[in-house]
């Protein structure tokens, strides 16, 4: 069974009708569970269990020490292109965006690495839109020679490729595959994905799954919560995670929870995600999957990433740009578009200092490829 078979057996739940017949026992009782269970997941997730957010938090809270410590890995997005041939109406890329295009060459990638480096971060996100004759996976291997030099752990957050491809990449150095399908809602997917190579919604969704089988150690998933019904985006969310957890055991499952952000572009169609459902989703994610690892990336304001510390998150960016060559490229007429606004602007040591002070561990290093 694949994932999308899963996720076309769940897709058209009643989900209000079972939230209307869901009992404050059931809810009492599904926090304190330590099944697995969708049915509890999708409990935790409902409209009653608001009245329950205090005993999830404890339960998260201490679900988190168990598996993680009081430790927060930190990494640093890195932007190599910002060309795409899609036309996904969320997104500050959008092939339609009349905005100032660029490819990092490889002495721009070197003198980027070289400015990360130096805040002392080992875990990179190297990101692209989604243009292979632009950022194409050959380009790609090209600038992980350059930043092998400079970081012990890259992953990847760029267009979805094959089997063989993820394998390529694994092989040269790459050891972490992030990769939002945006939205588990197909007819949500299908009118918000204009055109472009990313609009084959099951190429996408198996992505994820092609990665684990090629030899990454990490893959993360994620919705991009307001495009679709938040409780369903993160339900299908944590089942896709859950399938990938059961059938690679020795691969690292992670989820993130990017909530859209302002971005150049004129899609409107938002729905409402509070910083309480954000904080919701958390709690019933890692009540669902003790072992998940969870990101929470500067889209966040600093109060919210400070005060969903403690309820499940393990990694956290820091000294985060959606520009490309964002740190190092200042003068105006090279200057970017960024794919979106951010919220929290603090640099590595800024963020090193909070997570002490709050009795936390930053970790900027915890693997090296041998």
């Amino acid at each position: 069974m694949s994932y999308y078979d899963i996720l076309l057996k769940y897709k058209d739940l009643p989900f209000e009708k079972i939230f209307r017949e869901l009992s404050p026992q059931k809810i009492e009782r599904s926090i304190h569970s330590d099944t697995q269970d969708p049915e509890r997941f999708l409990a935790s997730l409902s409209p009653a269990a608001e009245e329950f957010l205090e005993p999830m938090a404890q339960k998260a809270h201490a679900l988190t020490l168990m598996h993680f410590g009081r430790t927060i890995q930190l990494y640093t997005p890195m932007y190599l292109s910002n060309y795409c041939e899609n036309e996904c109406a969320y997104c500050g890329f959008n092939a339609l965006n009349k905005m100032p295009r660029r490819t990092l060459t490889l002495h721009e990638v070197e003198r980027e690495a070289a400015f990360i480096a130096s805040t002392g971060i080992e875990h990179l996100l190297i990101l692209t839109g989604d243009a292979r004759e632009k950022s194409p996976p050959a380009y790609i291997k090209e600038c992980l020679k350059v930043l092998k030099k400079y970081f012990s752990s890259i992953s990847i957050e760029i267009y979805a490729l094959t089997e063989e491809e993820y394998a390529d990449l694994a092989r040269s150095g790459i050891d972490g595959l992030t990769l939002y399908q945006e939205t588990y809602n197909e007819a949500v997917y299908e009118r918000v994905h204009k055109s472009g190579p990313k609009k084959d919604f099951r190429f996408r969704l198996d992505a994820p799954e092609r990665a684990a089988k090629s030899g990454m150690r990490s893959v993360n998933v994620g919705a991009l919560l307001g495009l679709s019904d938040w409780r369903r985006e993160v339900f299908l969310m944590g089942l896709h995670a859950q399938y990938l957890q059961d059938r690679y055991g020795e691969v690292e499952i992670g989820a993130s929870l990017p909530r859209l952000r302002p971005h150049a572009g004129d899609f409107k169609d938002i729905k409402e995600v509070s910083d309480k459902n954000i904080a919701q989703t958390l709690m019933a994610l890692r009540l669902f999957l003790p072992r998940l690892g969870i990101a929470l990336s500067t889209r966040e304001s600093v109060l919210l990433r400070e005060n969903l510390l403690p309820l499940g998150i393990t990694r956290m960016s820091a000294g985060s740009t959606t520009r490309v060559g964002g740190h190092t490229i200042t003068s105006p007429e090279e200057e970017n578009t960024p794919q979106f606004e951010i919220s929290d602007p603090r640099d590595v040591e800024e963020m090193k200092k909070m997570l002490v002070a709050k009795g936390y561990q930053p970790v900027l290093k915890d693997w090296m490829q041998i």
